[in-house]
């Protein structure tokens, strides 16, 4: 039995470069003997065509399933958002003799914290829920953590940083971060955007401008697409919308004069580009979490004999790989629209330096606003 308060510690003292045990497995789900895997995927609320955490969970799963001989695999959709309706999918997907449960998004920590303990056989997976997630305010949560639940968590000051820092090199100087809610994970996005932008900004002796705002929710809506126009009028070129929803503020914001959007965990532009009010390129890139490589890895530890190396963890994954992108657990999306100022190439270089420390990020989230040494950052609080 771990406790939450102890591991939570330990990566607080975490250097920037955290990995997993055994992370060569991330970047693709290796072929072998799974026979009696069972693995079950449960959405959150959404469907595995959300082209968002669900999708993408499943899809790796799936190919997990398809590559590995004796590997079986399904996933289940809660009828509704409410924990006690991802609890009835957890107890189904056990009665139905699945013992591996993978689960995207916060959503879950509430339904984990229920179940856990009462199926200690199962392995639970949980993907970017936070110790935060799990807890809440109680403190006897820690008295019950098990030994049979894994989570990832990212080191979202990483993609923040390369997509500043890529936006400013593609020729970009007066940008936008529209974080949802100012939580610690949207912060880390927001705090490294602006390190990568500044960054950049010095090499390259240009001028860059970055407005920072809240919405103080996960969702777009009028008041806060009405501040985006202001700043796309105002001369915004590209903006960094981050959390949930609030994308569709500055894509509507975008599409009135053909300005560009950055998207955030997983690859957006499908979802940006193909809305109503997208169009083929507004999506400049996305800074993704690897959610492909952690299930590889964990279902290849699972498979393999070693899920004792995760049981019981909650774990702050980064880089771990200065030549295979598909290895690493953060990064940006391929379909970034490279350009001459900043070419794939440069991409990996650029990972490259940060896997060998050369590049250092900061994650600390403490600080009341983001500050620059050579961009000038308009801090302007929650827009609600």
């Amino acid at each position: 039995m771990k406790n939450l308060k102890k591991i939570a510690a330990v990566l607080l003292a975490a250097t920037m470069a955290v990995s997993m045990v055994g992370c060569g497995n991330g970047g693709s789900a290796k072929g072998g003997d799974a026979s009696g895997m069972k693995i079950a995927m449960i959405t959150d609320y959404g469907d595995i065509t959300d082209q968002s955490f669900n999708q993408t969970t499943y899809e790796a799963c799936k190919a997990f399933a398809d590559a590995n001989q004796g590997a079986e695999f399904t996933y289940y959709k809660p009828e509704g958002d409410s924990t006690a309706e991802r609890v009835a999918m957890i107890d189904k997907a056990v009665a139905d003799g699945y013992d591996v449960l993978v689960m995207p998004g916060f959503a879950f920590g509430e339904a984990i914290k229920e179940t856990a303990d009462m199926y200690p056989d199962v392995k639970f997976v949980a993907l970017d829920v936070s110790e935060y997630d799990f807890e809440g305010d109680d403190s006897d949560f820690n008295n019950s953590y098990k030994d049979n639940v894994f989570s990832a968590v990212y080191q979202e000051e990483l993609p923040g940083y390369m997509a500043g820092y890529a936006a400013v090199k593609l020729g970009y100087t007066k940008l936008g971060f529209l974080g949802g809610m100012a939580v610690p994970a949207v912060i880390r996005y927001g705090y490294g955007f602006v390190q990568g932008a500044d960054a950049a900004a010095a090499e390259d002796n240009v001028d860059v401008e970055i407005n920072y705002a809240y919405g103080n929710q996960f969702y777009g809506d009028a008041d806060i697409t009405a501040a985006m126009d202001t700043w796309y009028a105002g001369g915004t070129e590209v903006v960094f919308a981050c959390g949930g929803g609030i994308f569709t503020s500055a894509g509507e914001a975008a599409a009135k004069v053909q300005g560009h959007v950055i998207g955030v965990d997983v690859d957006q532009k499908a979802t940006i580009d193909g809305s109503d009010y997208g169009y083929d390129g507004m999506t400049v890139t996305s800074a993704e979490k690897g959610l492909t490589a952690t299930v590889n890895t964990l279902l290849n530890a699972i498979r393999d004999g070693k899920w004792s190396d995760y049981a019981g963890k909650i774990e702050n994954l980064g880089l771990v790989s200065d030549t295979d992108m598909s290895a690493n657990y953060v990064g940006l999306a391929p379909s970034t629209s490279w350009g001459d100022g900043f070419t794939e190439d440069d991409y990996k270089a650029l990972v490259a330096k940060m896997v060998k420390g050369e590049i250092k990020v900061s994650n600390d989230s403490e600080a009341p606003e983001p500050t620059a040494t050579k961009a000038k950052v308009n801090f302007q609080g929650n827009i609600k």
